[in-house]
């Protein structure tokens, strides 16, 4: 079928305006993308782990989702949401309900990688019908931009500050979605905002409509924690697809399959620049970083290649 951008758009949107994120982030964008790929008459059950977008969509008694909405603690989105699920089925075998519900939850990188992965893990591993989407601003942002394991290598962050003693975190970052698609799920994608939103789109209807575990990991970018210019938002996701930061795949049924190549790949730098979190980078002495960063980054990218039969 054909993508019809308009007609995306058109459907009635399921987070609702009035909430309080900030201009440019993009958790809202991660959301309002992902939910547009649910069937108008499909009801859902929205989760989210404790974070920027919970403490700004959900301040009760006030919430600016359409759909039921659980919060739940920073560690256990998943089983939260594993524990619905369970539920549901077990209230539609009994002909409590018979209505069609999807269960989707989401949580950042710090939520999902790092405090929730062990109930996220979990949830994946029994595979249970729900979608955890990852949004990854590449930090703890809501609390006052610390490290998380999605951060990338030497960024500067309020936990490891750039300066005479530390060029920024020390450690690359955990690649999430390989390390969830070893969970041998029915579905994992990794994708972010480019062009007509098409990735996100097709690879969320996917996700939603896969009979069993999915799970989606969305480059989300943060305009405080990165410290670009709000308006940047979209140019931040392509630089980071055109320099293969963050490339666009999926894990489906064990195939994996790469979604799209740079025609020219562009230098990390590209990505870098921009980004306030990277400025001590490009001090003469730091330099020689910005080569550690570029041989991960093309090390990742000829491993995902191979993976993909490319």
């Amino acid at each position: 079928m054909a993508y019809n951008l308009k007609k995306k758009l058109s459907k009635p949107e399921r987070l609702v305006g009035g909430h309080r994120m900030c201009a440019g982030c993009g958790a809202p964008v991660a959301v309002r993308g992902v939910t547009r790929a649910l069937k108008e008459d499909d009801k859902a059950v929205i989760g989210c782990a404790t974070g920027c977008l919970e403490v700004s969509t959900f301040m009760y008694p006030y919430t600016a989702w359409k759909d039921s909405f659980i919060h739940n603690a920073f560690e256990n989105a998943g089983a939260t949401m594993s524990g619905v699920e369970a539920a549901y089925k077990a209230m539609k075998r009994k002909g409590k309900i018979n209505e069609e519900y999807k269960f989707i939850t989401f949580g950042g990188d710090g939520g999902t990688a790092d405090i929730g992965f062990q109930s996220l893990s979990g949830a994946m591993e029994r595979n249970h019908d729900m979608v955890y989407v990852c949004y990854d601003n590449g930090a703890y942002m809501n609390t006052g931009i610390q490290r998380s394991s999605a951060t990338p290598q030497f960024a500067d962050t309020t936990t490891t500050p750039s300066g005479t003693e530390s060029a920024g975190k020390p450690q690359p970052r955990k690649d999430l979605a390989a390390i969830i698609a070893n969970h041998n799920i029915p579905y994992v994608a990794q994708t972010t905002f480019i062009k007509n939103f098409r990735d996100l789109h097709q690879k969320a209807e996917k996700a939603i409509y896969k009979d069993g575990a999915a799970f989606m990991n969305v480059l989300a970018p943060c305009p405080r924690g990165w410290r670009y210019p709000a308006e940047d938002l979209m140019e931040m996701c392509n630089l980071a697809v055109e320099t293969c930061f963050w490339p666009l795949f999926e894990v489906e049924e064990g195939k994996w399959t790469l979604n799209y190549k740079p025609k020219k790949k562009l230098p990390i730098e590209e990505f870098l620049k921009p980004q306030g979190r990277f400025k001590h980078l490009f001090n003469e002495e730091n330099k020689h970083l910005i080569k550690i960063i570029q041989e991960d980054i093309d090390k990742r990218w000829e491993n995902l290649l191979y993976m993909c039969g490319e």
